[in-house]
This record gives structure tokens, sequence and C-alpha cells, in this order.
């Protein structure tokens, strides 16, 4: 199974797109000590995921939501989406 996830940053406001086979452990790699975009800030939370059954599905709704370039679309996604 892989995953599409949007985390997001309070501190920041801002929102990281990525895609994962565990996305336990990755949220956990992004709060860790590393290099790269989310080690500015350790409050990104998982907003939004989906489920997919190859990893080239996962990466090609990630790179569709990513050439959306709106932060309104995104947060529209993920309203629509909350329980």
């Amino acid at each position: 199974m892989f995953y599409l996830y949007i985390l997001h940053s309070a501190k920041l406001d801002k929102f990281y797109i990525g895609s994962t086979s565990n996305l336990e452990a990755r949220l956990q790699k992004h709060l860790s000590n590393h290099k790269g975009y989310t080690s500015r800030t350790k409050d990104w939370e998982i907003m939004y995921s989906e489920k997919f059954e190859s990893k080239i599905e996962a990466e090609k709704r990630e790179k569709q939501i990513k050439n959306w370039k709106s932060k309104q679309m995104i947060i529209k996604l993920i309203a629509q989406n909350k329980v």
C-alpha cells in the first residue's frame, strides 16, 4: 500500500505534499533532525491522506496536487474529507 499525504505546519502556515509506503515512519522522519524543507519546524501534522495500490499511482496524485499551486484548493480538499 502507498499513500499520498499532506502535512501542515501551523507555525509556518505551510503545506507539504508527499508520497510514501509508510505514513507514520515518514511523518517521524519529517519531525526528526534532518536537512530539507520540513526541517524548519517540528509541528508538522498529517492533514490528509489517500491510499493507492501502487507507488506510481501515489506519485501521480502527488504531482497532480502539487501542480495545482493553490493553497486554497488544498484547504478545500482537506475540508471536503474531514470526518
